[in-house]
């Protein structure tokens, strides 16, 4: 049973489910340029210490639409399945996300559901994550990436409500240089602007917050937090002057402990094969104001 800083893995997503853990994340050996391989879960009954696995969740069959860069596998409960949401390289045509659905439980196995990317055909793309606002209308939130428009993009587009395809087109929400904290890439011309791992959270007082990933002054990967000051997944999105997290570590998300405990799960450090799963502990302060509380089970 592996420590959790034994097991090596990028953008990390974990489900609280009866009173266990499921990690979820990018895992391929080489995760930029190898095949894709799939992906596993890790999994914990009771603390965020020791986890059991990996145990398989997606292999790709033999007619799979994608060849390489599965990344980011995200897990949510949606009218009664499972649905995973990742990214993939397709064989002809650009990165994007495409929705999986599991044939059981959180344990998978997980299987095609989208045709295809829900992102558009045309764009590069990556990371996204599911959001369900007030009135039920599902949503996905994704990144723009930076390889294609420089200025790296976050954008929403409305799901139909079996979530098999887009139900409109993207809205534009922010752009990475919108954050003061946000810097370019060192040594690239034109300037280049990353957007990274969104994840977005509804705090105790209904403030709608998402979290999102780039690279700071000193060129470390950081957590930045936009708050939607409409309340609504449109925005507009106010920008925190600082980041959440500055310590070469990234691509978060936020879910509660099995005592109902706020973490921040991420990546830490930004570096193949050093890359390793780290919870911290965070206090909503309210009105979109997320604070490390210290604690870091690493």
């Amino acid at each position: 049973m592996p420590f959790i800083r034994e097991i090596r893995i990028r953008d990390p997503f974990v489900v609280s489910s009866g009173g266990s853990y499921y990690l979820y994340g990018s895992t391929d050996k080489n995760t930029w340029r190898g095949p894709g391989t799939g992906f596993d879960v890790y999994v914990s009954s009771g603390d965020l210490y020791f986890f059991e696995g990996p145990f398989p969740v997606f292999r790709p069959p033999e007619n799979f639409w994608a060849a390489s860069n599965f990344w980011a596998p995200e897990v949510y409960p949606y009218r009664g399945g499972w649905y995973m949401f990742a990214s993939f390289k397709p064989k002809k045509g650009r990165r994007g996300t495409a929705v999986l659905k599991s044939g059981g439980g959180l344990m998978g196995p997980f299987a095609s559901w989208s045709a295809g990317p829900l992102t558009p055909a045309e764009w590069e793309c990556l990371d996204g994550t599911f959001y369900l606002d007030r009135q039920g209308k599902p949503w996905m939130i994704f990144c723009h990436e930076w390889v294609q428009v420089g200025n790296g993009e976050i954008c929403a587009v409305p799901l139909s409500r079996d979530l098999r395809d887009a139900a409109g087109p993207p809205e534009l929400l922010f752009r990475a240089a919108d954050a003061p904290w946000a810097k370019a890439l060192k040594g690239r011309t034109p300037e280049s602007f990353v957007t990274d791992g969104p994840n977005l959270y509804t705090g105790g007082d209904g403030a709608l917050v998402m979290i999102w990933s780039s690279f700071g002054e000193d060129g470390r990967y950081r957590i930045g937090a936009a708050v939607s000051e409409s309340g609504l997944v449109t925005g507009p999105w106010r920008q925190r002057e600082k980041p959440i997290f500055e310590e070469d570590g990234g691509h978060g998300m936020i879910f509660r402990s099995v005592e109902g405990k706020l973490y921040l799960a991420l990546h830490s450090p930004n570096e193949s094969p050093k890359e390793r799963p780290l919870f911290l502990e965070i206090i909503d302060r309210g009105g979109g104001d997320l604070f490390p509380a210290g604690l870091k089970i690493a």
